[in-house]
Formats: C-alpha cells, structure tokens, sequence
C-alpha cells in the first residue's frame, strides 16, 4: 500500500497512551515517527514483570523508531533540537506546563522551526480551573458522562477498556493532518489543543444531542433497549450478540430462527415499542431458550433467518474468524524482543490495498545510534 504520510516526519515526546496513540496513527499512514524517551526507563508504559516492552506499551508504539534523550543536558537538548528542525508534527502530552520544563514548549520549538505543527494533549483542558489536575482514562470519561453509559446501574463499577485514552489520541492524529493540509497552503504551523475531556465529549455526542433535543438523560441500557441489541449466553459457554434494530424483519427472523413465533401473540412482544417497554421480560424468556443450543448452532439458524448477529468473541477468538482471517486484518512481525510481534492492521483501504507491513515497537534506544547520525549528516549537509 502506498504510504500516504511518507516524508513526514513527527517527534513524540509522549508516555502513556494518548501521545503515543496519536504516533501510532500518523505511523500507520506511513510517517516516520521518532518516540524520544527518557534514557533508561523510556515511556512508563514499557515497565512490566522487571522489563520494558509490556503489552500496553506494544499496543500503541508499532511502526515507530526511538531514542533515549535527556533534554536536561546539554548535548542531548541539542539532539532533541536537531529533530525539531527536521519535523513536521511534534506530539507532547504533558500536563499545561511540564512541555515547557522540558525544553519542549511551543515559543521555544518554534524557534527552531516555524512551520512545526505543535500539538499538546492534556487531561482536562491547556487552561481553565482544572487544568493541572492529574487525570487518567476513568477521571475523563466520568468528567464527559460518558462513564455512566458503561457502568452497571446495580453495583456501580469501572468497567471496559481505555476507551478516553485510544479517543482522544485518534482526534489528535485527525487534527494534525488537518493541520499538515493546511500549512501546505499557508506555509505556516499551528498550534493544536486538545485534551481528554473535549475529546470524550465529542465522542459522547449522542447522549448530548439527546439531552438538549428532547430532555433525555441516557443511561447504559437506553440505547440497546431502543435497538433491541441482545446478548445471551450458549450451551457450550459461548455468546452471541444481535441486533434487530427497528425492521420488522428482523424480529420475525429471529422467531423463526428460534421457534418462538408464539410471542407475536403476546402483546408484550408483538410491537417494537412493547418490546422496548418489556425488554427485561423478553431476555427473561429467552435466556433459556439460547441455553439450549451451542453458539454455533444458532450462528447457523440466525444466519438462516439473516437475523444480524454475530459470535460475541473475545481476543483468543476475533481474529480467526473467517472474514477477519479473508480480510488479513491479524498481522505479524520479527521481534528483538519477543521473537513475533502479532497485532491489528489499520482498518483502511487505500486504492483497494490494505497496510500489512508493520514494525514492532521499538526497544529503548534501539534506533538512537542511526537518528544522530542522521542529524549529524543534515547538520554538516
């Protein structure tokens, strides 16, 4: 696949998980992202089981090369500078301020060079009451009200992956191509903002536009109450998911599907808005029923009746699905470290190809000896 972002260069000085997801995205289009981290620990993401290549830090840091810089001294301040001045995109997501300690604050890389497109991630905001607040995926998903679609309403808990994090780090990737186009034509960088809470909120669109439209506050079940999305566990263990959504067909699908045709004379059940209203009791009758057959089974009678559904895998399962397996989306690398790098694909197709080809993550400092030497090289060139 033709690597769109080739030629572009991006310096990360990011940890965790939303810097370096922004690198990630802009990597998998094919910049060279160069991660700078700190000489003998790197990004804390990598520390796991007395080493530093755990599988949060793998996740997020494919495709890119690093370097262990000290910006504190003198020579690698100099470095660090040396990188700027080749970069189209540099990423920090420091608290308001630290960037700035660093040596790594805007006025100071824009300097050095002007069409720089200077992004800064942030928790809760670059100013405002909050701002030097510490926060963390679950901080930031409560601040949006995005938390309270996820948690259980009986025994209220954290539940699900880093959704804030993956988030806002993906809007951030989308905000410095923007502003990569555009410096094409004004000739100029510019400074992006954007923190964790914005982010969420965008993304908690649909619970918004519900409130300020009709005065609905919704909860975790108000969408797949209305969608008449179901779950049900197997006679084998397994799961599976469906989703009828509002088409008629798909209810009737799913009676014959599992012999239940009965139900269009209850009137509970036999009108979508009574089957919202009833939901609970609808699971209740068809727990049971899905008890009864293994997931395979009912994969084949849903199928059938093209009930929309699908297996409810977990990561052992997902990608050795027939049409992920058709669409190559499970790819695989040497490592140094780990002997195979196994990970996901980028989901885009460009002219009909899809990017297979990935880098593992780099080991600390692994390509530091080849980037100065590259700087060296434009230095004296």
């Amino acid at each position: 696949m033709v690597k769109i972002l080739k030629g572009v260069r991006v310096v990360e000085l990011g940890t965790y998980i939303t810097g370096p997801a922004c690198g990630m995205h802009l990597a998998d289009l094919g910049a060279d992202v160069i991660k700078v981290e700190r000489p003998g620990t790197g990004d804390p993401f990598r520390a796991f089981k007395g080493g530093l290549y755990s599988p949060h830090y793998q996740t997020y840091n494919r495709n890119k090369r690093s370097i262990a810089l000290d910006t504190k001294q003198d020579d690698d301040l100099e470095v660090f500078h040396g990188l700027i001045a080749s970069a189209d995109i540099f990423i920090q997501n420091f608290r308001p301020g630290v960037a700035e300690r660093l040596g790594a604050g805007e006025e100071e890389l824009r300097k050095i060079n002007p069409k720089l497109v200077y992004c800064a991630i942030s928790g809760l905001g670059a100013s405002g009451p909050a701002k030097d607040r510490p926060v963390y995926d679950s901080v930031a998903q409560a601040a949006s009200g995005y938390l309270r679609l996820l948690t259980p309403p009986e025994n209220p808990r954290v539940i699900g992956p880093a959704i804030a994090d993956a988030v806002t780090g993906q809007y951030a990737a989308m905000a410095c191509i923007a502003a990569l186009f555009e410096r094409e034509k004004r000739g100029e960088g510019r400074r992006i903002d954007i923190s964790m809470l914005e982010a969420m909120c965008h993304f908690n669109l649909d619970s918004f536009t519900h409130y300020y439209s009709v005065g609905e506050v919704m909860g975790p079940l108000s969408r797949p109450t209305v969608s008449q999305s179901y779950t049900f566990e197997c006679a084998d263990g397994k799961w599976i998911a469906f989703h009828l959504s509002s088409p008629e067909k798909f209810w009737d699908g799913l009676l014959a599907a599992t012999g239940q045709e009965q139900l269009n004379d209850d009137p509970r059940f036999n009108e979508r808005l009574q089957r919202i209203e009833h939901q609970d009791e609808l699971i209740a009758h068809f727990t049971p029923v899905f008890a009864g057959k293994t997931r395979d089974e009912w994969c084949d009678l849903l199928r059938e009746n093209e009930v929309p559904h699908s297996p409810a895998y977990d990561s052992s399962e997902a990608l050795e699905d027939p049409q992920a397996q058709h669409l190559g989306i499970k790819v695989s690398a040497p490592s140094a470290e780990i002997g195979t790098f196994t990970t996901v694909r980028p989901p885009y197709n460009f002219d009909g190809a899809a990017e297979t080809d990935v880098l593992a993550p780099p080991q600390l400092d692994e390509h530091g000896a080849e980037i100065r030497a590259e700087i060296a090289k434009r230095k004296a060139g």
